[in-house]
């Protein structure tokens, strides 16, 4: 095996995109370590990752061989027939083959395959040195990094994500000779901009972390995160509060800085009369700052900043973080009053001359008709259907708003403050700004039975009406999140516990729809929603199989069908129920083959053999035995009773001819196993989990 030593190669350049160094790291980190995995390369990865800063990316290896292993080789050549003439001499395609290798034809080996007999040129050199492997490698991982817009700088041909500036290409102790944009590999890096602005000469790959640290650069982007976690929530401490620290405003703020420090800010205490999340959002997605919070989760007037530079005078830079979020604080508290002196009631009027959808209408109607589903829904949720319409009629107030102009994301929020505002009760408050969730994926759903019906007659008229529409979702086209509308439906409703008629309450959807003559396929939305349920349960760990066993059925209401699935999951995991379900199986396809009227019921007096007489016992017992758990919807007590019927199945099986020559016999027997195979299928379409 070939001697191993580290490598390590930086790039160095001007900064990087924020959100898109994650990425270009990783690229740059797997198109070596791939590069040299295809050459042959021996490697020992360890604990290596992706190391970068904002103005850097590097590759550091613990262990890459110093050559490649011995390369063998074959050529397949002419079939004998072809390559030696009557006199056994070599054919002019045998020469060329023999000198195209450039060897005497007389040393060609010889090979065997289901053609016939045919010439083979094998070969083994020895491998190349990975120095000499490196610069294409290197080449190699830069042209498949994902950069959409390369930048061009001077007048090269080249272009990057960025104009580079330094490269380090050390094996072991030596260095790698290579170009790349320009520029010669060498051992000198540079540390950080301001606190060590000077080269970093680089003796061996394994000093790269500790050298650049002491040159105030930290390159694991691991450890710059755990140091802003832990200087954001010191800081937070000394404020007596908590730091608000959310992955992707971290995510950033790890990629913004190379040698991060958390300077504690504030502002004026009269900004808190603006909703918070208004404060969050320009904090976090304008500034990258981190709010600091009280113990009951409100915003104070602290922040944190994390600076780049350890500063001799952190007042100074807080001044200039508290200056920059001034102006921004200033304008959600101008809009915020002036949308409380119009009123969230009012702000409904402008919402006539806004269009939804140029065939459904302004967002006034379709408003109206959310509020009408709601006042359905209401009573079927133990929600109160006059509180439900009035919170449907004012939920899409707020879009008329400067608040929400300026803070698109604050819909709901903004009109939950409004209500509360405008006098409307705390319910009718909460689910304005509830009917929206989940607003993403993982989200909640809403808490209050309020909400949970506004949230759920919001997606009905949405999915409805896209539907009626024609914007039914094609590819990755799905300009009204129908998909995503779908799931918060279905997810509204399962993790409710609902009871409630999909098929029903599409229809009801319909109606509203009618003024504007247009309708949806009811049947092609439930199923639309089901196809969404089924991503939703696999990402739970559900078989598909199981999944398939109860969408069969297609039940009315989607809480029904979840309980369903739980029960099948129970029963799938009984010794039993493999045998079942192939025994339903094989009752599905006889009874599909049958000809003839089967009869409605069982003749006792038919019932020859021991086996049949058994089975029929046993399959009234368990009717019988299961009729109230059906009835109550205790899926796992019904499987469970129903897998007490194996003996009997597999005896019947065993023993009993269906097909009878006797048609009274026959059908009988078609009879029992219409009975048996109905209630085997009451649950779920069991036949699915036999493999």
């Amino acid at each position: 095996m070939s001697q191993l030593s580290p490598l390590l190669i930086e790039l160095g350049t001007e900064e990087l995109p924020v959100k898109a160094l994650p990425g270009l790291a990783q690229a740059f980190f797997d198109g070596v370590v791939d590069g040299l995995r295809k050459r042959g390369v021996a490697l020992e990865l360890g604990d290596a990752r992706p190391l970068s800063t904002p103005r850097r990316l590097a590759v550091l290896l613990p262990g890459v061989g110093l050559e490649q292993p011995e390369q063998h080789s074959e050529v397949l050549g002419p079939y004998l027939n072809i390559a030696l003439d009557a006199e056994g001499q070599p054919t002019k395609a045998l020469q060329g083959f023999a000198a195209k290798a450039g060897i005497d034809w007389t040393t060609l080996e010889k090979t065997t395959d289901n053609k016939g007999e045919r010439f083979v040129h094998r070969a083994v050199r020895p491998g190349a040195s990975t120095a000499s492997l490196l610069p294409e490698i290197l080449r190699e991982a830069i042209e498949a990094m994902p950069i959409p817009k390369p930048m061009r700088w001077g007048d090269h041909a080249w272009g990057f994500a960025r104009p580079a500036h330094w490269l380090v290409l050390l094996h072991g102790a030596n260095v790698v000779k290579a170009e790349l944009f320009g520029l010669q590999a060498g051992r000198v890096s540079r540390g950080h901009r301001f606190h060590h602005d000077q080269t970093v000469s680089l003796a061996q790959p394994q000093d790269y972390v500790e050298a650049l640290r002491a040159a105030f650069v930290l390159v694991d982007p691991s450890e710059r995160r755990a140091r802003i976690v832990a200087e954001v929530e010191s800081a937070a401490a000394k404020a007596g509060g908590s730091a608000r620290i959310t992955d992707d405003n971290l995510e950033q703020v790890v990629n913004l800085v190379e040698w991060p420090s958390a300077v504690l800010c504030s502002f004026e205490r009269a900004f808190l009369a603006v909703p918070q999340e208004a404060l969050i959002e320009t904090m976090e997605i304008n500034q990258k700052f981190f709010p600091v919070l009280d113990d009951s989760g409100k915003l104070t007037e602290k922040f944190i900043g994390i600076a780049n530079i350890e500063s001799k005078d952190v007042a100074e830079v807080a001044k200039g973080y508290e200056r920059v979020i001034r102006p921004r604080f200033a304008d959600a508290k101008f809009f915020f009053d002036e949308d409380l002196k119009q009123g969230l009631a009012s702000m409904g009027d402008g919402l006539k001359t806004v269009t939804y959808q140029a065939k459904l209408g302004s967002v006034a109607d379709k408003v109206a008709r959310v509020a009408a589903l709601a006042a359905v829904i209401a009573p079927q949720a133990g929600a109160d259907p006059v509180l439900a319409k009035r919170a449907a009629e004012l939920a899409k107030n707020d879009l008329q708003s400067r608040m929400v102009n300026e803070f698109p994301e604050l819909q709901g929020i903004a009109g939950r403050h409004y209500a509360v505002a405008g006098g409307e009760s705390a319910e009718v408050a909460l689910a304005i700004d509830e009917a929206y969730q989940p607003r993403f994926g993982g989200d909640d759903i809403a808490l209050s039975a309020l909400g949970k019906v506004l949230a759920i007659a919001e997606r009905l008229d949405t999915l409805a009406g896209g539907f009626a529409a024609g914007l039914k979702p094609t590819g990755n086209k799905d300009p009204f999140a129908l998909r995503r509308n779908a799931l918060g439906l279905a997810r509204t409703v399962i993790e409710s516990g609902f009871e409630l008629d999909l098929r029903a309450l599409l229809a009801s959807a319909n109606v509203g729809l009618a003024a504007r003559n247009v309708q949806a396929d009811v049947g092609e939305l439930y199923d639309f929603i089901l196809d969404r349920l089924k991503g939703y349960y696999s990402d739970k760990g559900v078989p598909a199989t199981h999944f398939n066993a109860v969408a069969e059925l297609k039940p009315a209401s989607l809480y029904d069908f979840d309980r369903r699935l739980d029960a099948i999951g129970t029963f799938a995991a009984l010794p039993e129920a493999e045998a079942l379900a192939a025994a339903n199986k094989r009752i599905r396809n006889i009874l599909r083959k049958a000809e003839g009227e089967i009869p409605g019921q069982i003749d006792p007096a038919l019932l020859q053999e021991d086996a049949e007489r058994a089975l029929a016992e046993a399959v009234t017992a368990a009717i019988d035995d299961t009729g109230a758990s059906l009835h109550h919807k205790d899926y796992v007590a019904v499987l469970a009773r129903l897998a007490r019927l194996r003996p009997q199945v597999d005896a019947f099986f065993d023993g009993v001819m269906v097909n009878a020559e006797d048609p009274a016999l026959r059908g009988n027997r078609l009879a029992l196993l219409t009975l048996l195979g109905e209630r085997l299928g009451k649950v779920a379409a069991i036949e699915h989990l036999s493999s």
